[in-house]
C-alpha cells in the first residue's frame, strides 16, 4: 500500500503506519491512520502463541493475537485482540456472561502493564475476544467476537460505554 512506513522500536516491536479504509462504520466510511504492533514483543514476554495462555476469571484459554494502535479523532486507542476459541458458537463452552470478568482482568492485568512496559499511552483500551483469527475490520459471519472498551485510570481500567 502506498505511503506505508515501518518502524522498529525497543524490544523488537514493529510498527507499521498505514493509511487504510476499514469496514464501513454506521454513518459512512472514513479514513484513519493506523499503527500496527504485531507479533512477539520479546522471547520471554507477551509472545502471541498458543503456548502462552493468559489466566482469566472464566478459566478459558486466551492468547494475545495482536495489538493495534489507532488514532480515533483526537484520541489514541489501543486494541488488544485475543484468541479465545471457547467462545465459538458451535462449542458454546464460554458465553459472553461467562467471559464478562475476563475483559476487566485482561485490561487491568495485561493491557495496562503492556502499555506501561513499553512507554505507550492510550485514551481508550479495547479488549476483544475472537474464536478464530479475523483481520481487523474484516467481516467473518462464522466468527464469534466479543468487545469491551475501557478508559485507563490510575486505579485501573474503567468500563466505557460505546
Amino acid at each position: 500500500m502506498k505511503g506505508n512506513r515501518q518502524h522498529t522500536v525497543p524490544n523488537g516491536i514493529v510498527r507499521r503506519v498505514i493509511t487504510a479504509r476499514t469496514a464501513t462504520p454506521e454513518g459512512g466510511a472514513r479514513t484513519r491512520k493506523r499503527r500496527w504492533v504485531r507479533g512477539c514483543v520479546s522471547a520471554l514476554l507477551f509472545c502471541a502463541s498458543p503456548v502462552f495462555a493468559l489466566d482469566v476469571p472464566s478459566g478459558q484459554p486466551v492468547t494475545l493475537s495482536e495489538v493495534l494502535v489507532d488514532e480515533v479523532g483526537a484520541e489514541l486507542w489501543m486494541r488488544f485482540r485475543f484468541l479465545a476459541p471457547d467462545i465459538a458458537r458451535d462449542a458454546a463452552a464460554v458465553t459472553y456472561a461467562d467471559a464478562e470478568g475476563d475483559f476487566q482482568a485482561l485490561c487491568d492485568d495485561f493491557a495496562l502493564s503492556y502499555i506501561a512496559s513499553f512507554g505507550f499511552s492510550a485514551d481508550v483500551v479495547v479488549i476483544s475476544l475472537m474464536d478464530r483469527p479475523v483481520a481487523f475490520g474484516a467481516a467473518d459471519p462464522e466468527a464469534t467476537q466479543f468487545f469491551e472498551a475501557f478508559r485507563p485510570s490510575p486505579d485501573g481500567c474503567v468500563w466505557e460505554e460505546l
